[in-house]
């Protein structure tokens, strides 16, 4: 202290004054600290224990786990599983898309099927929704994929059955006990950072292939939406509305039934929304264990590198998805305004039901009975629509050729080698500690135990090596991903115009099966690690985009304002304010960036881009090999867990900051 501090006079009465806050050294000066000590033991060490293993090597982890998988297919409720699912899925198919013997057609033709769906639209939604219900139907036999498209509407509708007959209970436990919340959300948390891929050596393993494990495998995915979402809304009721009803006396099964159902309907819909599109886009990896449906033309294009044999049956499978997209919003929308009691004529509408079931009625028998109303007439129209996508595909391939090897080159040598040879030439210790470390000084404390456990389970597993391939793989793309999305989606926040012609290429790059996207891909770049970054760049870059801009528009505007009136540039504006004040968004598009990228890594695996996902793949061909699949697949759950506590954690920091 000071000699001019100590005479200064303190007044009677005033407060002390506030010491100044220390100042915190910035997170990423530690990260760089801790990667520049890697680095320096690195140079000393790299090459040793590294944990390598050719990729048709096993080790007796890998051994065990095949005969405990051998021995886990072959019992009494797996069976009966495969049975009832076969029955249900053989009996719709006859029905609707497989012919029924001795006819060379399913018992209602697709005429009676068009019909019927028809009818179905106008009467859960409204005429609108009704004609697209029909255009869809017709287009789907007009390109050629009549069968198939039932196919994969049967499955689909099996799936979300059964995804609401398990979902729906466990929602309701969310929604009325906490203790059930934490147990059920931990196991939606494995289920959704479980790349789908991995999902198939399990069902494999259980199920064998065919439709069973198509239903069983889509069921997974598809599961988690309508729990997490019907559980929210359900345990978000009023309270105020809970505490007046309680007062007449009701029991928990009244309240639940009468108050916190009905009062959650909505929510409810929209979780079953949710559910239908997320089984929709199983469609083609459940094509891998011979599920039928329009994922098994896009396969045979991808292993053909076809792009519009893919792109197609691709479309079609978009289409299917909007079409029950905008049905269930519909009706969702209907039942709403009917419950608080406006909207529509109730008489007149069920005259014009009854009334419309006539000339449904009557499409189904002629259906049963004309042969040309019963099977789809031939149509040459998807085929010139795949010769003309391929000719355009082949010009740009021609015309990106060199910018596209350019491309690649600079990210393999500046990035990808560099970082992968770090990573996975390091000592499998010193890998584990600086990730550890790393992780520390991003997420917390909150962060240690998560990444401490998931670490000990990649080195137990015995793939530690194709592990780190993956999560260099995997950083690269998120890097790249982030770079597109603080442009785009800056972009998008500051301009009305550029949202409105942006947002709608984000909505299909959603949309679309990543399989068809990533046959351009292939013909670009061919089989390689870049390859399947960019394929992971597509999947993942509009989720993180959208979060990004949704997040700076977010940003208070009487602050930008403000530095706007301090003469701030464009810029400034930008890197000072808006991206500062919306750094827990960026932080949650990072987090979403790297666990949708980390979800197209066995995709990768087809694409030349090796490690884990060649592992997975490889493992679902070989009976032998099944253990080490069955191995990558957990290290790939393992790696999006730690990823996403790592971010978690690092996004709540940056809230509380």
């Amino acid at each position: 202290m000071s000699a001019s501090t100590l005479d200064r006079p303190v007044e009677l009465g005033a407060a002390p004054p506030e010491p100044e806050p220390k100042k915190r050294i910035p997170r990423w000066v530690g990260v760089l600290a801790a990667i520049v000590v890697w680095i320096l033991v690195w140079s000393f060490t790299k090459g040793h224990n590294t944990l390598y293993l050719a990729g048709l090597d096993l080790t007796d982890l890998h051994v065990k786990l095949a005969k405990l998988g051998a021995g886990l297919g072959n019992n009494a409720f797996t069976d009966s599983v495969n049975t009832a699912i076969n029955a249900i899925v053989d009996f719709l198919s006859k029905l609707v898309a497989l012919p029924s013997a001795p006819s060379p057609a399913p018992v209602i033709g697709w005429l009676g099927v068009t019909a019927i769906a028809t009818w179905v639209g106008y009467a859960l939604a409204n005429w609108r929704i009704a004609v697209l219900v029909l255009a869809s139907f017709l287009s789907f036999g007009i390109f050629g994929f009549w069968q198939d498209s039932m196919g994969l509407l049967v499955v689909t509708f099996v799936s979300v059955v059964l995804a609401v007959l398990l979902g729906l209970p466990l929602a309701i436990l969310i929604g009325v006990s906490k203790r059930a919340a934490t147990v059920i959300t931990l196991l939606l948390d494995l289920l959704q950072t479980m790349p789908t891929f991995v999902y198939l050596i399990f069902v494999f393993i259980l199920f064998g292939i065919g439709a069973p494990a198509a239903v069983i495998c889509t069921l997974a995915y598809a599961l988690p939406p309508i729990v997490r979402i019907s559980g929210f809304a359900i345990r978000d009721t009023n309270p105020g509305v809970l505490e007046a009803t309680d007062s007449y006396g009701q029991s928990t099964w009244q309240r639940l039934v009468k108050v916190q159902v009905p009062m959650a309907r909505k929510t409810i819909i929209l979780g079953l929304n949710q559910t239908i599109l997320a089984a929709l886009s199983m469609a083609i990896i459940a094509s891998y264990v011979n599920g039928p449906g329009l994922g098994k033309p896009v396969l045979a294009a991808l292993t053909q590198n076809d792009f519009g044999r893919g792109l197609v049956p691709g479309m079609l499978i978009v289409l299917m998805g909007i079409m029950l997209d905008r049905l269930t919003t519909a009706a969702s929308e209907r039942s709403e305004l009917i419950a608080r009691g406006g909207g529509e004529n109730v008489k007149r509408r069920r005259v014009i039901l009854g009334a419309l079931l006539v000339p449904v009625a009557a499409a189904v028998w002629y259906s049963t009975y004309a042969l040309n109303a019963a099977v789809f007439p031939e149509s040459q129209l998807g085929t010139n629509v795949a010769n003309a996508a391929n000719k355009w595909m082949d010009a740009t391939v021609a015309s990106l050729s060199g910018p596209a090897g350019a491309l690649k080159d600079a990210i393999t040598y500046g990035l990808l080698n560099p970082m992968q040879a770090l990573l996975s030439t390091s000592p499998w210790w010193l890998s584990f500690a600086a990730i550890l470390i790393i992780g520390l000084i991003i997420g917390g404390r909150k962060a240690l135990v998560p990444t401490l456990i998931c670490l000990l389970g990649l080195r137990l597993l015995d793939v530690w090596f194709d592990s780190m391939v993956v999560l260099n793989m995997t950083l690269v793309a998120t890097l790249l991903v982030m770079v597109l999305a603080l442009f785009f989606g800056v972009w998008m926040a500051r301009s009305k115009r550029a949202d409105l012609i942006i947002r709608p290429i984000l909505d299909a790059g959603q949309t679309i099966p990543a399989f068809v996207y990533l046959i351009p891909v292939l013909a670009l770049f061919d089989s390689t690690r870049f390859t399947a970054i960019v394929a992971a760049i597509v999947y993942a870059a509009p989720a993180a985009i959208k979060l990004v801009a949704d997040g700076v528009r977010g940003v208070n505007p009487g602050t930008v304002e403000a530095g706007r009136s301090v003469g701030q540039t464009t810029w400034q504006e930008i890197t000072k304010v808006q991206l500062p004040m919306a750094k827990g968004s960026l932080v949650l598009a990072t987090n979403q960036g790297l666990l949708y990228v980390l979800a197209m890594v066995v995709i990768g695996g087809l694409v030349g881009a090796g490690a884990l996902g060649y592992d997975v793949i490889y493992g679902l061909a070989h009976q032998e090999a099944s253990g080490k699949g069955m191995a990558a697949g957990l290290s790939i759950v393992l790696l999006g867990v730690m990823i996403d506590r790592i971010t978690r954690a690092a996004a709540a920091r940056a809230g509380a900051d």
